[in-house]
């Protein structure tokens, strides 16, 4: 039997990511596509995906459905997740799934309350050279993990973002919108939790032109071991090159014997190991690691996943608390 998914938001391309996966699933079946504001979504740029509702709450009074896809502005995230499971619904959003630790709070206790699932489009699990470095490193090629330093720099494309990122109270933060995916993927790399985060910044380097957005962004944390990481996922990188830099998610991270490094744009992770004075290439996995989709249906069956709603909860906090410290800052 095919569980039934609807749509919430169509305000951000990477929906439309999940939207394919979801008329590819045999095991799915699209229900509905809501969107409260269409002059201002996407649609326009997918003229095969239909309209059904305008109005989120009758959309789950009236459309059959098990989930709830969410693609909202960030700052909407929250509040459409928050109804949805309060109406026995499993939701899946892109990240960020919220951008309020109140939303994050009420969203775990009704998750707590139900049989209700959360999962999020954390696209990095399913890269294969990430699942090659995770098994160099979780094999203890590297020995024991000191330091770690990732880029996650994005091009700001000014011109085809949304509007929806230059106004106030829609977009919730650089650190919340990026880092999400660094936040996610580095105990799935170490095994190792976040254990403190240090320091955390967040100032508008190059859009002048928009005083409530801020485009860099950087931070410090230690993990259980007292290794330490550096990240940056500020809005640094050049538009002309758009995603093609190697700097687009790379990470180097230092063992007690020896480093890795490895990047969104090439196929092989690179060792640099004590016991070599060459640099050894690494090539990806033959079977590629199970994606976001499948991780979150797996969960809803009950079946034992590595991204399950607990991590997804465990990763969107730890995110929003980083972001605070940024505000705060």
């Amino acid at each position: 039997m095919k569980r039934k998914i609807a749509f919430a938001g169509i305000r951000h391309s990477h929906i439309f990511s999940l939207y394919d996966k979801v008329l590819a699933h045999p095991g799915l079946e699209l229900a509905a596509v809501c969107e409260e504001d269409a002059a201002s979504s996407l649609l326009s740029t997918r003229p095969d995906i239909r309209l059904t509702d305008t109005n989120f709450d009758e959309m789950l009074r009236n459309r059959e459905c098990d989930i709830v896809a969410i693609g909202d502005y960030y700052a909407k995230r929250g509040s459409l997740a928050i109804r949805a499971l309060k109406a026995g619904k499993h939701v899946i959003a892109d990240k960020p799934l919220c951008t309020s630790l109140a939303e994050l709070d009420e969203i775990e206790q009704l998750v707590k309350s139900s049989d209700c699932k959360v999962g999020c489009m954390y696209e990095l699990r399913s890269v294969p050279n990430f699942a090659t470095a995770r098994e160099l490193i979780r094999n203890g090629t590297l020995g024991t993990i000191t330091q770690i330093q990732f880029g996650g720099q994005h091009p700001l494309m000014r011109g085809s973002r949304p509007a929806w990122y230059f106004e106030p109270g829609k977009h919730g933060g650089t650190i919340n919108d990026i880092a999400s995916h660094a936040i996610d993927i580095l105990p799935w790399l170490t095994g190792l939790e976040i254990r403190r985060t240090v320091a955390a910044r967040t100032w508008q380097a190059f859009d002048s032109g928009c005083d409530c957005f801020n485009d860099a962004a950087q931070f410090m944390l230690t993990l259980d071991n007292g290794c330490g990481v550096l990240g940056d996922v500020s809005y640094s990188a050049p538009d002309s090159i758009g995603f093609a830099m190697p700097t687009y998610w790379r990470f180097d991270i230092w063992g007690t014997d020896g480093m890795i490094e490895f990047n969104c744009a090439d196929k092989y992770v690179k060792a640099y190991l004590k016991n070599r004075k060459d640099v050894m290439p690494v090539p990806p996995h033959v079977c590629p690691p199970m994606d976001y989709l499948e991780s979150f249906l797996r969960d809803i069956a009950g079946e034992s996943v590595d991204l399950t709603t607990a991590v997804v909860l465990r990763s969107t906090r730890k995110t929003l608390e980083i972001q605070k410290i940024a505000d705060q800052a």
